[in-house]
């Protein structure tokens, strides 16, 4: 009951003497906020992309992976003593492969094929029009299963509108709504696209941006429509694989780089001229490089706090000089040297964490105003928030142990004599 009194008691006292030197309390805790504002900032700016990705990857499906293009290599010779570097483009993914490939793989997997036509088109409905930045793409009957994506109205290609070469399409839900208004029903509306006219079959579940992209305002054309009215030289395509089971990514893998080395008719010691991408290698590849931001920002943070560290010790110090006399009453009185400690301890302590709590309010709104300019959800880094809390009672035990260690050494006698 005693002790909690005097620990009642040293607390009040600690805040008088908070409030008795505002001016330097006030800088202190300031000092001590920046810190944990570019600590707490940064990585809740991180951790709320880690999460945007991975509901972004999620809902792509985290057991698919890609055939793509291989750009370039480098290649050293040894032979010289100055190793000269060559790069060359890989070959294209053509049609003709593609084709074959989704018509060879025989392991239990959906395999979707898809290409860009155009990421600058404009789409007109009657009087309205969009700006050009809507984006095209030519796909085939499997891609909205293989991307994760879902039809919210109308219907998905079928294997005669592709085989058929249909001028169908099926759109984002914002350029439905950019076009249509919310009113008029979409489906079966002739709308064009480029040069061309095109009947809406579907319109796609709301996504959303990814990867700075606005999946919303999105056309899918039939891949053999897109072949023929938005053709380019060596017209490149990627090649899409969802396994059924997604235990089996790793053999599904295996499989696939074996069918197409097949079909690019690869040498055993030749090296692919394509490469495989998986959605999972992606987000570990994106976390494995936010790892060197963590550490940047705690080394800024660690930096920073470091000099809040001294300066609240030497305003520490300070308070023990200003307040000799009032030290050397106390024990005059009967006040013990472990209680004279813990005032000073508390003192230091209770300023650390208003700077942590100040601090880590900044660094939340910091982080979550940058996370909704990248159209993200907000979001409380809890673990941060933790962590903070923690740093500053680090903080106020090293900077006022010193100064509380002092005080509580001070002879009364000599103390109640310091003018």
């Amino acid at each position: 009951m005693v002790n909690r009194f005097l620990l009642f008691e040293n607390i009040k006292i600690a805040f008088q003497s908070i409030r008795s030197n505002l001016l330097r309390t006030i800088l202190t805790i300031c000092i001590i906020a920046v810190g944990i504002t570019a600590l707490v900032g940064i990585l809740t700016t991180i951790d709320a992309m880690k999460f945007m990705l991975s509901n972004q990857f999620a809902s792509m499906g985290t057991n698919t992976f890609s055939i793509e293009k291989r750009y370039t290599y480098y290649q050293g010779n040894t032979n010289q003593k100055q190793k000269t570097k060559k790069s060359r483009s890989y070959l294209y993914i053509s049609y003709k492969d593609a084709i074959r490939f989704k018509s060879e793989y025989n392991f239990p997997s959906n395999v979707s094929i898809y290409t860009w036509a155009s990421y600058v088109a404009t789409v007109k409905y009657e009087s309205k029009k969009t700006d050009p930045n809507i984006r095209v793409n030519g796909t085939d009957e499997n891609y909205i299963q293989t991307a994760g994506r879902e039809i919210w109205l109308g219907r998905n290609f079928t294997v005669q509108d592709i085989e058929m070469n249909r001028n169908v399409t099926i759109i984002g839900s914002e350029l439905a709504r950019n076009i249509f208004g919310k009113n008029t029903d979409p489906l079966d509306k002739i709308i064009t696209i480029g040069n061309g006219k095109y009947k809406v079959i579907g319109v796609l579940t709301e996504k959303g941006s990814t990867f700075g992209g606005n999946e919303d305002k999105i056309c899918l054309l039939p891949i053999t429509n897109v072949r023929q009215y938005f053709s380019r030289p060596n017209m490149d395509f990627t090649i899409k694989v969802a396994p059924k089971n997604e235990k089996l990514l790793d053999i599904a893998v295996g499989e696939a780089r074996g069918c197409f080395r097949k079909i690019r008719k690869l040498e055993l010691d030749e090296e692919d001229n394509f490469r495989i991408e998986k959605m999972d290698q992606l987000l570990n590849t994106f976390f494995e490089d936010v790892k060197f931001i963590t550490l940047s920002a705690t080394i800024i943070g660690v930096i920073t706090l470091l000099g809040a560290v001294i300066g609240l010790m030497n305003i520490m110090l300070v308070s023990v000089s200003e307040r000799t006399r009032e030290i050397g009453t106390r024990k005059a009185i009967g006040a013990k040297s472990v209680t004279i400690k813990q005032q000073f301890l508390l003192e230091a302590i209770i300023i650390g964490q208003l700077g942590g709590i100040f601090g880590i309010i900044l660094g939340i709104v910091a982080g979550n105003i940058v996370t909704m300019l990248m159209d993200s959800n907000f979001y409380i880094p809890w673990v941060w928030i933790s962590f903070g809390i923690a740093i500053c009672f680090i903080v106020g035990i090293l900077s006022g142990y010193i100064p509380a260690v002092k005080a509580s050494k001070l002879d009364p006698i000599n103390a109640l004599r310091y003018e």
